[in-house]
């Protein structure tokens, strides 16, 4: 949200964190940059709903991620679903300030492999999903009078790549999305940011998350990206952050 001066405490040393009082929802929040993005917004102060398709996987994250969280089961490709989530999140917190619109899939195929299936789902979850949090979202976005949206894209959202045609017209698709849903909701107080990291070690498309660093992003770089977003005050507006590893390996 808006920059936040820290208020001094009763000893003198320790300062008020900067999203104190605020709520935020992150989808796909239980693992890889949503999970990462939960923490940092929790560690800054705020109550954190998460989300997953999954009950065991949201309970376990919930439990782990401590009072200030809570989980809720909702696949974003299911626009009813959606709704619920953010009633749940009001029911539970009275207020949302941050949406932070991560849950996304990838299945890489070439065009005469993919099928109506896989293309259709990765539009509904990477793009859908999007639009139906957003919506649900916004009029409580608006009533916090700083409210804040921030989509995790990708480079792939300018880059496209072999076997990349449901993945990539999905996060192309995210960007044209952002840049028009920014420019409809300014004058309500609520302002929408894009993410687009490139190559992270995270948990996508089968891969286990690697816990040490390596060339690649780590998911706590996107989790900064996002709460840096967040620190700017309420008349200065970052609309897009382009996040790419420092020193890939280099090609022969």
């Amino acid at each position: 949200m808006g920059r936040v001066e820290p208020g001094a405490s009763r000893r003198g040393r320790e300062t008020t964190p900067p999203l104190a009082g605020k709520a935020a929802l992150v989808t796909g929040g239980t693992k890889g940059i949503g999970r990462a993005v939960a923490e940092h917004l929790l560690a800054a102060g705020a109550s954190v709903a998460i989300c997953a398709r999954t009950e065991a996987e949201v309970r376990a994250a919930e439990a782990e991620l401590g009072r200030r969280a809570l989980g809720i089961v909702c696949d974003v490709a299911d626009a009813r679903a959606c709704e619920r989530m953010v009633e749940n999140t009001m029911a539970r917190f009275g207020r949302l300030d941050i949406l932070v619109n991560n849950a996304g899939i990838g299945i890489f195929k070439p065009l005469a492999e993919l099928t109506v299936e896989e293309w259709r789902r990765q539009i509904d979850v990477n793009l859908g999903g999007v639009f139906y949090c957003s919506k649900a979202a916004l009029p409580h976005l608006s009533a916090s009078g700083d409210g804040f949206i921030v989509n995790i894209a990708s480079l792939a959202s300018r880059h496209s790549f072999r076997g990349g045609t449901g993945y990539n017209a999905s996060k192309y698709g995210l960007l044209g999305l952002t840049e028009a849903m920014l420019l409809d909701v300014r004058y309500d107080d609520v302002r929408v940011s894009i993410v687009m990291p490139g190559s992270v070690d995270t948990y996508f498309n089968g891969r286990e998350q690697v816990p040490e660093r390596t060339w690649r992003l780590h998911v706590d770089d996107c989790a900064a990206a996002v709460t840096q977003l967040l620190s700017y005050p309420k008349e200065a507006h970052v609309s897009r952050v382009e996040l790419r590893p420092s020193q890939p390996p280099r090609r022969a």
